[in-house]
Protein backbone atom coordinates (compact mmCIF):
# COMPACT_ATOMS: atom_id res chain seq x y z
CA UNK A 1 0.00 0.00 0.00
CA UNK A 2 1.62 3.10 -1.06
CA UNK A 3 1.88 6.02 1.97
CA UNK A 4 0.87 8.98 -0.59
CA UNK A 5 -2.73 7.53 -1.29
CA UNK A 6 -5.26 9.55 0.45
CA UNK A 7 -7.45 8.35 3.56
CA UNK A 8 -11.05 7.58 2.41
CA UNK A 9 -14.12 9.00 4.72
CA UNK A 10 -17.89 8.20 4.47
CA UNK A 11 -20.83 9.70 5.67
CA UNK A 12 -24.50 9.78 4.53
CA UNK A 13 -24.65 13.32 4.00
CA UNK A 14 -22.63 16.50 5.65
CA UNK A 15 -22.25 15.01 9.05
CA UNK A 16 -19.15 13.58 8.30
CA UNK A 17 -17.69 16.72 7.68
CA UNK A 18 -17.39 17.07 11.66
CA UNK A 19 -15.27 14.26 12.13
CA UNK A 20 -13.07 15.91 8.72
CA UNK A 21 -12.47 18.81 10.55
CA UNK A 22 -11.07 16.66 13.55
CA UNK A 23 -9.11 13.86 11.38
CA UNK A 24 -7.08 17.10 9.44
CA UNK A 25 -5.83 18.39 13.23
CA UNK A 26 -5.02 15.10 13.96
CA UNK A 27 -3.25 13.81 10.89
CA UNK A 28 -1.89 17.44 8.87
CA UNK A 29 0.25 15.55 6.74
CA UNK A 30 -2.39 13.42 5.22
CA UNK A 31 -4.30 13.83 1.52
CA UNK A 32 -8.09 13.11 2.13
CA UNK A 33 -10.61 12.19 0.14
CA UNK A 34 -14.37 12.76 1.40
CA UNK A 35 -17.68 11.40 0.00
CA UNK A 36 -20.62 13.01 1.26
CA UNK A 37 -23.59 11.16 -0.14
CA UNK A 38 -26.14 13.96 0.27
CA UNK A 39 -28.32 12.64 -3.00
CA UNK A 40 -29.46 9.86 -0.55
CA UNK A 41 -29.00 11.44 2.94
CA UNK A 42 -30.39 10.55 5.26
CA UNK A 43 -30.12 6.37 5.56
CA UNK A 44 -30.82 6.20 9.53
CA UNK A 45 -34.12 5.82 8.45
CA UNK A 46 -33.83 3.05 5.74
CA UNK A 47 -33.78 -0.98 5.66
CA UNK A 48 -30.62 -2.40 6.33
CA UNK A 49 -30.37 -3.95 3.12
CA UNK A 50 -30.65 -0.60 1.37
CA UNK A 51 -28.18 1.16 3.61
CA UNK A 52 -25.65 -1.68 2.31
CA UNK A 53 -26.30 -0.91 -1.24
CA UNK A 54 -25.51 2.58 -0.98
CA UNK A 55 -22.48 2.02 1.17
CA UNK A 56 -20.92 -0.52 -1.93
CA UNK A 57 -21.61 2.23 -4.00
CA UNK A 58 -19.48 4.34 -2.06
CA UNK A 59 -16.88 1.89 -1.49
CA UNK A 60 -16.78 0.83 -4.96
CA UNK A 61 -16.16 4.84 -6.23
CA UNK A 62 -12.82 4.91 -3.31
CA UNK A 63 -11.25 1.82 -4.26
CA UNK A 64 -11.60 2.87 -7.76
CA UNK A 65 -10.20 6.39 -6.96
CA UNK A 66 -7.36 4.66 -4.46
CA UNK A 67 -7.34 5.15 -0.69
CA UNK A 68 -4.93 3.38 2.16
CA UNK A 69 -7.49 3.23 5.25
CA UNK A 70 -11.00 4.26 5.12
CA UNK A 71 -12.48 5.64 8.03
CA UNK A 72 -16.40 5.83 8.28
CA UNK A 73 -17.53 8.81 9.60
CA UNK A 74 -21.10 7.72 10.08
CA UNK A 75 -22.32 5.61 13.14
CA UNK A 76 -25.12 4.34 10.82
CA UNK A 77 -22.75 2.42 8.34
CA UNK A 78 -20.53 1.61 11.43
CA UNK A 79 -22.99 -0.58 12.97
CA UNK A 80 -22.90 -2.72 9.62
CA UNK A 81 -19.18 -3.87 10.75
CA UNK A 82 -16.47 -2.87 9.84
CA UNK A 83 -15.17 -6.13 7.92
CA UNK A 84 -18.86 -5.99 6.24
CA UNK A 85 -18.18 -2.76 5.30
CA UNK A 86 -14.43 -3.57 3.84
CA UNK A 87 -15.71 -6.49 1.55
CA UNK A 88 -12.08 -7.90 0.53
CA UNK A 89 -11.64 -4.17 -0.90
CA UNK A 90 -7.20 -3.46 -0.30
CA UNK A 91 -7.86 -1.15 2.41
CA UNK A 92 -8.77 -1.58 6.03
CA UNK A 93 -11.94 0.48 7.74
CA UNK A 94 -11.77 2.22 10.84
CA UNK A 95 -15.20 3.17 12.23
CA UNK A 96 -16.77 5.59 14.65
CA UNK A 97 -15.89 4.91 17.91
CA UNK A 98 -19.23 4.54 20.23
CA UNK A 99 -17.34 6.09 23.06
CA UNK A 100 -18.07 3.62 25.77
CA UNK A 101 -14.33 4.41 27.19
CA UNK A 102 -15.23 8.34 26.97
CA UNK A 103 -18.28 8.44 28.43
CA UNK A 104 -17.99 5.80 31.41
CA UNK A 105 -15.05 7.84 32.59
CA UNK A 106 -16.91 11.45 32.66
CA UNK A 107 -20.43 9.43 34.29
CA UNK A 108 -20.79 10.01 37.70
CA UNK A 109 -24.36 7.84 38.21
CA UNK A 110 -23.49 5.64 35.23
CA UNK A 111 -26.38 6.84 33.81
CA UNK A 112 -25.43 7.39 29.65
CA UNK A 113 -27.82 8.80 27.16
CA UNK A 114 -27.41 8.37 23.34
CA UNK A 115 -28.70 10.44 20.94
CA UNK A 116 -28.45 8.38 17.23
CA UNK A 117 -30.89 7.77 14.25
CA UNK A 118 -33.26 4.98 14.91
CA UNK A 119 -31.44 2.63 12.91
CA UNK A 120 -28.38 2.53 15.19
CA UNK A 121 -30.99 2.94 17.84
CA UNK A 122 -32.01 -0.35 16.88
CA UNK A 123 -28.47 -2.05 16.71
CA UNK A 124 -28.13 -1.73 20.54
CA UNK A 125 -24.56 -1.06 19.63
CA UNK A 126 -24.17 1.56 21.92
CA UNK A 127 -25.61 0.07 24.98
CA UNK A 128 -23.65 -3.31 24.01
CA UNK A 129 -20.33 -1.56 23.83
CA UNK A 130 -20.32 0.21 27.18
CA UNK A 131 -22.17 -2.39 29.11
CA UNK A 132 -18.71 -4.57 27.70
CA UNK A 133 -16.86 -2.45 30.37
CA UNK A 134 -19.04 -1.92 32.54
CA UNK A 135 -22.79 -3.99 33.58
CA UNK A 136 -23.65 -1.82 36.03
CA UNK A 137 -23.79 1.01 33.28
CA UNK A 138 -27.23 1.57 32.35
CA UNK A 139 -27.55 3.01 28.96
CA UNK A 140 -30.71 4.78 27.58
CA UNK A 141 -30.90 5.33 24.06
CA UNK A 142 -32.75 7.70 22.02
CA UNK A 143 -34.16 8.21 18.53
CA UNK A 144 -33.79 11.64 16.80
CA UNK A 145 -34.61 11.16 13.11
CA UNK A 146 -35.73 15.31 12.61
CA UNK A 147 -31.74 16.26 13.46
CA UNK A 148 -30.52 15.03 10.09
CA UNK A 149 -33.14 16.07 7.95
CA UNK A 150 -32.58 19.96 9.63
CA UNK A 151 -28.65 19.97 9.53
CA UNK A 152 -28.73 18.88 5.85
CA UNK A 153 -30.99 21.61 5.19
CA UNK A 154 -27.97 24.22 7.35
CA UNK A 155 -30.70 24.66 9.92
CA UNK A 156 -28.39 24.45 13.23
CA UNK A 157 -30.63 26.79 15.58
CA UNK A 158 -34.08 28.41 15.73
CA UNK A 159 -37.51 27.01 16.41
CA UNK A 160 -37.27 24.00 14.68
CA UNK A 161 -33.57 22.94 16.75
CA UNK A 162 -35.35 23.92 19.62
CA UNK A 163 -38.24 21.78 19.20
CA UNK A 164 -36.20 19.03 18.25
CA UNK A 165 -34.10 18.77 21.54
CA UNK A 166 -36.47 19.30 23.49
CA UNK A 167 -38.71 16.22 22.39
CA UNK A 168 -35.50 14.39 22.36
CA UNK A 169 -33.61 15.26 25.66
CA UNK A 170 -37.40 14.79 27.43
CA UNK A 171 -36.81 11.05 28.16
CA UNK A 172 -33.25 11.40 28.44
CA UNK A 173 -33.77 14.05 31.00
CA UNK A 174 -36.44 11.82 32.52
CA UNK A 175 -34.33 8.59 33.28
CA UNK A 176 -31.85 10.66 34.74
CA UNK A 177 -28.69 10.95 32.51
CA UNK A 178 -25.59 12.84 33.10
CA UNK A 179 -23.63 11.89 30.19
CA UNK A 180 -24.93 12.22 26.77
CA UNK A 181 -22.83 10.83 23.94
CA UNK A 182 -23.44 12.16 20.12
CA UNK A 183 -23.83 9.05 18.02
CA UNK A 184 -24.79 10.46 14.66
CA UNK A 185 -21.70 12.60 13.03
CA UNK A 186 -24.25 15.26 11.78
CA UNK A 187 -24.96 16.12 15.71
CA UNK A 188 -21.77 18.33 16.76
CA UNK A 189 -23.29 20.71 13.71
CA UNK A 190 -26.12 21.66 16.69
CA UNK A 191 -24.05 20.59 19.79
CA UNK A 192 -24.18 24.09 21.59
CA UNK A 193 -28.16 24.16 20.98
CA UNK A 194 -27.77 19.94 22.78
CA UNK A 195 -26.24 21.60 25.21
CA UNK A 196 -28.11 24.23 26.01
CA UNK A 197 -31.09 21.99 25.75
CA UNK A 198 -30.02 19.77 28.41
CA UNK A 199 -28.39 22.22 30.72
CA UNK A 200 -25.06 22.25 32.63
CA UNK A 201 -25.74 18.70 35.23
CA UNK A 202 -25.29 16.93 31.93
CA UNK A 203 -22.53 16.43 29.59
CA UNK A 204 -22.58 15.94 25.88
CA UNK A 205 -19.63 14.03 24.22
CA UNK A 206 -18.45 13.72 20.72
CA UNK A 207 -16.38 10.53 20.23
CA UNK A 208 -14.83 11.98 16.69
CA UNK A 209 -11.72 12.55 18.36
CA UNK A 210 -11.25 9.07 19.59
CA UNK A 211 -11.87 8.16 16.05
CA UNK A 212 -9.24 10.05 14.66
CA UNK A 213 -6.78 9.00 17.22
CA UNK A 214 -7.85 5.06 15.89
CA UNK A 215 -7.08 6.39 12.38
CA UNK A 216 -3.59 7.69 13.53
CA UNK A 217 -3.14 4.09 15.58
CA UNK A 218 -3.77 2.17 12.42
CA UNK A 219 -1.49 4.25 10.02
CA UNK A 220 1.50 4.49 12.33
CA UNK A 221 1.17 0.82 12.95
CA UNK A 222 0.89 -0.11 9.15
CA UNK A 223 3.46 2.10 8.32
CA UNK A 224 1.40 4.42 6.13
CA UNK A 225 1.86 7.60 8.28
CA UNK A 226 2.84 11.01 5.89
CA UNK A 227 5.30 12.84 8.33
CA UNK A 228 5.66 15.72 6.19
CA UNK A 229 4.23 18.01 3.64
CA UNK A 230 0.78 19.74 4.36
CA UNK A 231 -2.48 17.53 3.74
CA UNK A 232 -5.30 18.71 1.62
CA UNK A 233 -8.82 17.26 1.32
CA UNK A 234 -10.85 16.44 -1.76
CA UNK A 235 -14.31 16.84 -0.98
CA UNK A 236 -17.22 15.63 -2.57
CA UNK A 237 -21.35 15.23 -2.70
CA UNK A 238 -23.25 13.17 -4.64
CA UNK A 239 -25.78 16.03 -4.80
CA UNK A 240 -26.47 20.28 -3.73
CA UNK A 241 -22.62 21.33 -4.21
CA UNK A 242 -22.92 24.68 -3.40
CA UNK A 243 -24.87 23.79 0.03
CA UNK A 244 -22.15 21.26 1.12
CA UNK A 245 -19.59 23.79 1.00
CA UNK A 246 -21.39 26.30 2.65
CA UNK A 247 -21.81 23.88 6.00
CA UNK A 248 -18.52 23.10 5.55
CA UNK A 249 -17.04 26.04 5.98
CA UNK A 250 -18.75 25.75 9.40
CA UNK A 251 -16.11 23.04 10.33
CA UNK A 252 -12.94 22.12 7.56
CA UNK A 253 -9.75 24.72 6.92
CA UNK A 254 -10.88 26.15 3.68
CA UNK A 255 -7.44 27.01 2.36
CA UNK A 256 -6.59 22.71 2.03
CA UNK A 257 -10.28 21.73 0.42
CA UNK A 258 -11.38 21.38 -2.70
CA UNK A 259 -15.03 20.55 -3.72
CA UNK A 260 -16.67 18.79 -6.41
CA UNK A 261 -20.26 17.16 -7.07
CA UNK A 262 -19.76 13.25 -8.42
CA UNK A 263 -22.18 10.50 -9.60
CA UNK A 264 -22.08 6.95 -7.94
CA UNK A 265 -24.17 5.24 -10.18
Amino acid sequence: MDKNLPVGVIDSGVGGLSVLKVLQQALPHEDFLYIGDTARTPYGQRPEKEIRAMVHDLTDYLDNAGIKLLVVACNTITVLGTESIRNGYAFDVVGMSKGAELALGVTKNKKIGVMATPFTVASGAHKAAVNALDADAEVFAQGCPDFVPLIEQGVFSGAAIEDAVARYSAPLKEAGVDTVLLSCTHYPFIRAEIEKGFGESVTVLDPAEATALQARIFLERAGLLKMQGTGRSRVCFTAELNRGKAIAERMLDMERSSFEEISLL
